[in-house]
């Protein structure tokens, strides 16, 4: 085995108090892919930024080729040799594919920029990666999947031994990936150390040498891929060995209720987002959705409520054809949705409880139609009483509310619209084990009330004790439905792991 090019060892890194990372080591050696795996918050993006300068580490060493470094930003860590390509492509589109190669390391002549010499290196870099391109052509020009190959040959440009990829394939299809794959494997048998980072478990199996996986901040462990099982992987990042799970007791195994479903999709999806899949909810049933980070679960919920728009298939509500061009139209329909992230997408931290709980249903009225100032305070009180809400009173902020009682107050922002259907995307994310049981219980009388609820969680746990059904998804791709005693902890685990095959092809 050849030693690491790279070598962290015992990495800490806290945040107000908040251990982010706590004694993890990783390595990445000459000639091999490793791929760095975990849910979310398990600490991939820390561990990155560590190494690539963008923070400061507070304990532990960093070594490339033997040698202690300690970047203090992202220069001092491509001046040691690592270079990093992120998700989003960091390069400026009106500049040419020459310009952004070798953008802010120019060679110079008589005080000038040296542009013959930009572009022959421009071409050597790309030859690396065994591309022709035309290196005066404006990189808006060119597609994604070449763009992001261009980033990876500004990243070679510094004489990089250690690549770092974060998340590369996010906006590819399955022909671009393949492409980004070969440029992989002819770095790999040139000796680069490269690291991957990404949620798509079928590409990890399929250019991956070794694997790291991550959760809470700690190392689980490193292991061979070829010997480690897609099921054993899923188990280490969700931390659920799968031969411990219990077998039944779910507390929702009634079947969904009979007729026609309120909410229908058909072969409904977005290219390089989500693979063309079905789906369907009934009144008074909650269906599943549940899958790793990235699976495609929360790009579906953004679909259904039409924050983003479908390029192919089609939705029935109530039996009836209908397109969602946008959230507006969804509350039209009396769809309401609970995003993931509800600091950012959906509190509004210095208003007040009661103007939070409000404002959906004053967009749903609309601007001439004001929501009295009466029923503001009527609403208000019902749903703090009836839901439990803790605060000092209705005026406020809701940015000094607990985790629980802020997701509280969005539900009941949703439950004032009297809805049909609700789309929770991990409701139950950062609260204590009371709100969650409280929650719990409000989705099964919202249930029993004739409330569709279209529900997401990490926790199979927490799904299996609520849904009805569960669908779910890997890779962007629906990969199984399962109903009655399939609703089970193992059942899912399985499926997500894909002990029954890869899902389809991108449609």
């Amino acid at each position: 085995m050849s030693l690491p090019v790279l070598e962290a060892r015992g990495i800490t890194k806290r945040f107000a108090g908040v251990t982010a990372l706590d004694g993890v080591d990783f390595n990445a050696r000459a000639g091999e892919v490793h791929a760095l795996m975990g849910e979310n918050g398990a600490g991939k993006s820390t561990l990155i930024k560590v190494l690539t300068g963008a923070y400061a580490r507070d304990e532990g060493t960093v070594r490339v080729g033997g040698e202690p470094i300690a970047p203090r930003c992202t220069g001092d860590a491509e001046a040691a040799g690592i270079a990093t390509v992120y998700q989003e492509v960091n390069l400026i589109p009106d500049l040419s594919v020459a310009e952004n190669i070798g953008l802010g390391r120019q060679p110079l002549r008589w005080g000038c920029i040296h542009w013959r010499a930009v572009r022959d290196r421009a071409r050597r870099a790309l030859a690396r990666l065994g591309l022709t391109l035309d290196v005066d052509q404006p990189l808006s020009t060119c597609s994604i999947a070449v763009q992001q190959l261009v980033a990876v040959a500004r990243a070679l440009d510094v004489s990089a031994r250690v690549l770092i990829l974060d998340e590369p394939t996010s906006s590819l299809d399955e022909r671009e990936v393949g492409e980004l794959f070969a440029v992989i494997r002819r770095l790999r048998a040139d000796g680069m150390a490269i690291v991957l980072v990404t949620h798509f478990l079928d590409q990890v199996y399929a250019i991956s040498d070794r694997i790291t996986v991550l959760r809470n901040g700690r190392l689980v462990g490193e292991f061979a891929a070829a010997d480690l099982p897609r099921l054993e992987l899923v188990s280490h990042m969700l931390g659920r060995p799968c031969d411990e799970l219990p077998a039944a007791g779910r507390a929702a195994a009634s079947l969904p209720p009979p007729g026609a479903p309120l909410l229908a999709v058909r072969d409904f999806g977005r290219k390089n987002v989500l693979r063309p899949l079905d789906l369907h909810v009934h009144a008074g049933e909650v269906l599943g959705l549940a899958g790793l980070l990235g699976s495609g679960r929360t790009e579906l919920a953004r679909l259904l409520f039409g924050i983003d728009r479908p390029d192919c298939g089609e939705m029935k509500v109530a039996g009836h054809l209908t397109k969602i061009r946008s959230p507006g139209a969804s509350l039209r329909l009396r769809f309401g949705f609970t995003p993931e992230d509800r600091k950012t997408q959906a509190l509004l931290p210095n208003l007040s409880v009661r103007e939070n709980l409000i404002v959906a249903l004053q967009v749903r009225r609309g601007l001439w139609r004001r929501v009295p100032r009466a029923e503001q305070d009527q609403l208000t009180a019902r749903f703090i009483q009836a839901l439990g809400i803790k605060a000092s009173g209705p005026e406020q902020a809701i940015k000094h509310l607990s985790g629980g009682n802020q997701q509280k107050v969005l539900l009941a922002r949703w439950l004032a619209t009297e809805p049909r259907l609700l789309i929770l995307d991990e409701p139950t994310r950062g609260i204590d084990v009371g709100a969650q049981a409280d929650l719990e219980r409000l989705l099964a009388e919202l249930r029993a009330q004739g409330l569709a609820l279209i529900f997401i969680s990490s926790e199979i746990s927490e799904l299996v004790r609520n849904s009805q059904r569960i669908i779910v998804l890997r890779d962007h791709a629906k990969v199984a439905e399962l109903a009655g005693g399939e609703v089970e902890e193992s059942t899912v685990m399985r499926a997500i792991a894909d002990e029954g095959g890869a899902p389809p092809p991108h449609g």
